[in-house]
């Protein structure tokens, strides 16, 4: 069959950033479990004017939470969006869930995860979960913090949450943000607070950290002893104090506890304006994975890619380096990205929505299935997966399930690039009737050692394909 392969926008092999590009996904927030890390991320989606033309993001509509993981920092996998807001979401009191935060905590000997989130900028909610992806629940129905919780009162902005579980298992949250008027310097607005046992409660009072141009995005961690608080700060277009921080750009405080005094240091992370042309709010989270640091940011690398950066927002990653000294080293930003630091085993069943790079293809969750899977499913479309690992040996076959739709088609497999060494290919019938799930399995020759992967979807055009749920290899 002649076809032409698209071409993937926004994530482009071999590059990292943005991390995935089926999707958007803005002020990340890291959650290192297990073996895997998982990002979650305001669920950027597209605005439209009453003319049907995209228009300027408002963030007003947004009440869901995106989640994605990976246990590579290259391939990442889809676990859809978590419906925090509004009336079909676990906290119906809230109108907006913006900038996210979640940590894991042993309680009672059970693994407890908390998620807590922005209502717009008036209040910061928790949701509750016996798993890293869901189901969540709210479990106190209401607001975790408002401006009538102690020492909240004068917060311009309620919103940026990140939270820190000590080595004590005591937990810590920071939040705020926003200018109040003329106070560009110090605005005052950024605050840390203790959390009750049930990381659902507060205790005592909010504390003041008088962050030097203080915007918003509170980010926290633990190195050595040493907290360290980040934040982005203002863009006040006056005369600036030697030494204090430039717009919107990521500084950092440190302390010997938790709640403070603090010491400012520096910024150590420029506005994406500066590194990928196309300016706009700077939002970071710091984690550590495997002994290694790593900074999580947003840019509209991929809107920009597709012609419409109108503040709809995507997540990238590189490392972060701490000096002898415990000072920060200044981070760049790259569509590069960072090093993939496990292979890939295809021997083990791969969920389809494990991507590293894709063209045309989106995600959606199948009710039949029971789990997400890949759609949209065109000719020429492809997935592409980093650092698979064949072995000496080498695989034997590829199986493959899959949802029959009208075209049919096929699943080509290719090394290393999307018109790469071609190992096989797997023939998926048109439906003959409702959709149904099925395994299909064929032959494959020359998958041997480490090879980026690449699942090439062919079939008749203008009408959909097939659908796919997961994949493997066999030897």
């Amino acid at each position: 069959m002649v076809f032409q392969l698209n071409q993937a926008i926004g994530k482009v092999p071999p590059n990292g950033n943005p991390v995935v590009a089926n999707r958007y996904g803005a002020d990340p927030y890291a959650l290192v479990f297990g073996d895997r890390v998982y990002l979650y991320m305001t669920h950027d989606a597209l605005e439209y004017d009453g003319n049907g033309t995209i228009k300027e993001n408002t963030y007003s509509s947004i009440r869901k939470i995106a989640v994605i993981s990976s246990s590579d920092l290259v391939n990442w996998t889809d676990h859809g969006e978590i419906a925090v807001a509004g009336p079909d979401g676990a906290a119906k009191w809230a109108t907006q869930s913006w900038a996210p935060a979640a940590v894991h905590k042993v309680i009672g000997g059970k693994d407890k995860f908390f998620l807590y989130f922005a209502n717009n900028a008036s209040g910061i909610g928790v949701l509750t979960s016996d798993s890293p992806v869901g189901p969540w629940v709210d479990p106190i129905g209401e607001a975790h913090i408002l401006r009538s919780t102690p020492g909240v009162e004068e917060v311009t902005w309620l919103f940026d949450p990140a939270v820190l579980v000590d080595d004590d298992g005591q937990g810590y949250i920071y939040f705020g943000g926003g200018v109040p008027e003329g106070q560009f310097t110090e605005p005052g607005t950024a605050r840390v607070m203790m959390l009750g046992e049930d990381m659902t409660s507060v205790a005592g009072t909010a504390e003041v950290i008088p962050a030097p141009f203080m915007f918003e995005d509170a980010g926290i961690h633990k190195r050595n002893g040493v907290y360290y608080y980040t934040y982005c700060s203002n863009f006040y277009d006056g005369e600036r104090p030697e030494g204090s921080p430039p717009a919107g750009e990521i500084a950092y405080m440190t302390s010997d506890n938790p709640m403070g005094p603090w010491t400012y240091r520096e910024t150590i992370l420029k506005n994406p304006g500066h590194f990928f042309g196309v300016s706009g709010n700077n939002h970071h989270a710091i984690f550590q994975f495997h002994d290694e640091w790593y900074i999580a940011y947003h840019a509209q690398t991929l809107s920009k890619a597709q012609g419409i950066a109108n503040g709809y927002r995507s997540t990238h990653l590189g490392r972060l380096f701490h000096n002898g000294d415990g000072s920060i080293q200044h981070v760049e930003a790259d569509y590069k990205g960072v090093q993939q630091i496990k292979s890939l085993s295809p021997y083990q069943r791969v969920q389809a929505v494990t991507i590293g790079w894709s063209a045309g293809v989106m995600t959606e969750f199948e009710a039949a299935v029971g789990d997400r899977i890949v759609t949209d499913i065109g000719n020429g479309d492809w997935i592409g997966l980093s650092g698979v690992d064949f072995g000496r040996k080498g695989a034997g076959a590829f199986s493959a399930s899959v949802i029959c739709l009208e075209g049919g088609g096929t699943i080509e497999l290719h090394l290393d690039e999307p018109a790469g060494l071609f190992i096989g290919e797997l023939p998926v019938p048109a439906a003959d009737g409702p959709e149904n799930q099925i395994e299909l399995k064929a032959e494959v020759n020359g998958a041997e050692g480490i090879h980026d992967l690449y699942l090439v979807f062919t079939g008749k055009t203008g009408v959909p394909l097939y659908k796919l749920v997961s994949w493997q290899f066999v030897e």
